[in-house]
């Protein structure tokens, strides 16, 4: 199986070569085919390399992949791009995010009980505030659109002297996320899909997404779905919840919540939220979606502050590693990855960003725990 992977930016170079040998070593010991993986250019690497950080050899690449992974990837100041992460997500319509949060037994964590937190989380991935419509105050674009929606649209107590930030979303944007993540919950047996949203207050865009959401339920998934106050047993059950509500739910009772399908900008609060509640983003392992290619990344940033000082965690990476070993139907290698993982913090020998959260334990570096891992499948 061909795989692409770009090693990212800061950390990333260190994380994907303590995670690259323990998904190789995993699959020898299932007995899987091996991989054959293609370095692509992205970044302060590309740049480098090429002058450009998002080369068009590296869009057309993944364009007709079906598989990549990557570390973190920064924005290299004066390119032009405003995020390469938004870039390669609008580009490649990697329009589902989906972030799975569950509990690694041995964490100190914030909470009194996090093995009740077992969701995933999918969030739209191309639209909302992070589709980068905006502009910043007294530049004649924000001025002229808050002219047009005075005297135009009769919008009231709009400064002239406001940034103004656009909020698009559709109805094709919303149902594809939410049909993928009800799609999910029933073919891996979760009790529930929630959406969440803040249709209480914009109405007509994520009030939008939640009744785009029950259309979905409804229209495409009726026989095997039920409202929360139906009665139906073994059917998924779909409720919905307002995002800062939500944010109390998923500390005091996580263990309702199963699949969560989101907007944007509520999905990125929640995602890091939920991470911080089961270890920290250094074991949050991720995906983003097309209808073709699958893009496994680290979900943290490029800490430039730890780079080349071999103390990065790259837990992440490994766990989403086993997301992409499971997508290609290598389940077991898949699994040996996480007991490797989870074994290896049972042993307390952990980087310094775990260690700070676990009493007796003592702090390797990056490669070293790779090693451990290694050692463990």
């Amino acid at each position: 199986m061909k795989v692409n992977y770009i090693k990212g930016d800061g950390i990333g170079p260190e994380i994907w070569e303590a995670t690259r040998p323990a998904l190789d070593e995993a699959l020898r010991l299932e007995n899987g085919a091996p991989i054959e993986w293609t370095e692509l250019l992205a970044g302060e690497k590309a740049r480098e390399e090429t002058g450009e950080p998002l080369p068009e050899e590296t869009m057309n690449a993944l364009k007709g992949a079906r598989f990549a992974i990557k570390g973190p990837l920064g924005t290299p100041v004066g390119s032009g791009i405003r995020s390469l992460n938004v870039a390669l997500r609008q580009g490649l319509d990697l329009y589902a995010c989906v972030r799975p949060v569950q509990y690694i037994e041995g964490l100190s964590t914030p909470v009194k009980h996090p093995e009740k937190i077992d969701m995933v989380i999918f969030r739209e991935n191309t639209e909302d505030v992070y589709a980068g419509i905006e502009f910043a105050a007294l530049t004649p674009e924000a001025k002229k659109l808050a002219e047009f929606l005075r005297d135009s649209l009769g919008v009231k107590n709009l400064s002239g002297d406001a940034a103004i930030g656009v909020k698009p979303m559709t109805e094709r944007g919303s149902k594809r996320l939410i049909r993928k993540a009800l799609q999910y919950a029933l073919d891996n047996g979760r009790k529930s899909a929630t959406l969440v949203h803040k249709g209480n207050i914009m109405k007509f865009t994520e009030g939008a997404f939640r009744q785009w959401g029950y259309e979905v339920a409804r229209e495409e998934f009726g026989a095997r779905t039920r409202l929360e106050n139906e009665d139906g047993e073994g059917k998924l059950i779909i409720k919905d919840r307002i995002a800062d509500a939500m944010f109390q739910e998923a500390l005091l009772r996580p263990e309702e919540y199963d699949v969560i399908a989101t907007p944007n900008l509520n999905g990125d609060y929640l995602s890091d939220a939920l991470a911080a509640q089961t270890g920290g983003l250094g074991l949050a392992p991720g995906v983003n979606m097309s209808d073709s290619l699958a893009f496994f990344e680290a979900t943290h940033g490029t800490a430039p502050n730890l780079a080349g000082k071999d103390a990065a965690n790259p837990g992440s990476l490994m766990l989403s590693g086993a997301m992409l070993l499971e997508a290609m139907g290598e389940k077991k290698a898949a699994g040996r990855i996480r007991k490797a993982l989870r074994k290896a913090i049972g042993q307390k020998r952990v980087p310094a960003d775990l260690a700070g959260q676990m009493e007796g334990s003592s702090v390797v570096g990056c490669r070293e725990f790779g090693e451990i891992v290694g050692e463990n499948l």
